[in-house]
């Protein structure tokens, strides 16, 4: 359904409501502009299967904005895999005191990132080309941020691996997942061990949707003990074949 940016953006803030999140007019309004250059781009890339507006405030807009109640102001912040922006760009325009590297390893996605920070005059968003298992190995990014965030880009026992290496000593490794997570929960202790990462806590929310459906909902957060090793990360390849 296809929304006028008055009911888009009186829907957006009734959401967000939902998750005691109040955001500025301003605010409100560059999350409407994002969806629309994000609707826009998808007939050329293939950014979203999603192109509903009520389904991207749902599904895309308030599931991503959740991860701020787990977010400290001022936090450093990296999405690794982060697509079309998410969930890194609606954290960014819904708190400007955190800073926030969106990565991703295709060219197209990253020049449409790009065109969003440019056109909402974002200071709080960097957009990078390239590989996480390259870029961890970059000493500007290794070892850098207080929070690293993925959302439904990989098994944890693969994720954690490719993103670890992005944060701080005490820093967090948050994973966005829906569905149950025990399993994959199981897979990762090698990997913690390895990684020198921590299991903190589970979060559980629920999405409502319009049918009286709700989406279940995780995020997955872990504390890093220690400084990555340096054989960590390998290549993907390596990495999906054998995970830790």
């Amino acid at each position: 359904m296809k929304l006028s940016k008055d009911e888009f953006i009186n829907k957006l803030k009734e959401e967000l409501l939902r998750i005691d999140l109040v955001i500025s007019e301003e605010q409100l309004i560059q999350l409407y502009e994002y969806k629309e250059l994000l609707v826009s781009w998808n007939d050329k890339i293939n950014l979203t299967a999603i192109t509903d507006d009520e389904e991207i405030i749902k599904k895309h807009i308030v599931d991503s904005a959740y991860a701020l109640n787990h977010i400290n102001s001022e936090s450093k912040v990296i999405d690794v895999g982060t697509g079309a922006g998410i969930p890194g760009m609606i954290l960014a325009i819904c708190n400007k005191t955190i800073k926030v590297t969106l990565l991703d390893a295709l060219q197209k996605r990253t020049i449409f990132l790009q065109e969003v920070v440019n056109t909402l005059k974002l200071e709080n968003v960097d957009v990078v080309h390239g590989r996480a298992e390259e870029i961890a190995r970059k000493e500007e990014f290794r070892d850098k941020y207080d929070v690293v965030i993925s959302r439904a880009v990989a098994r944890l026992n693969v994720l954690m691996e490719l993103t670890a290496p992005f944060a701080k000593i005490k820093g967090s490794c948050m994973y966005m997942k829906a569905g149950k997570t025990e399993e994959e929960i199981s897979e990762v202790n090698k990997s913690m061990k390895e990684l020198e990462v921590r299991y903190k806590k589970t979060y559980e929310y629920c999405i409502e949707l319009n049918n009286e459906e709700s989406l279940a909902h995780t995020i997955i957060e872990f504390t890093k003990q220690n400084k990555t090793k340096e054989k960590y990360p390998r290549q993907f390849a390596k990495i999906k074949k054998n995970p830790l």
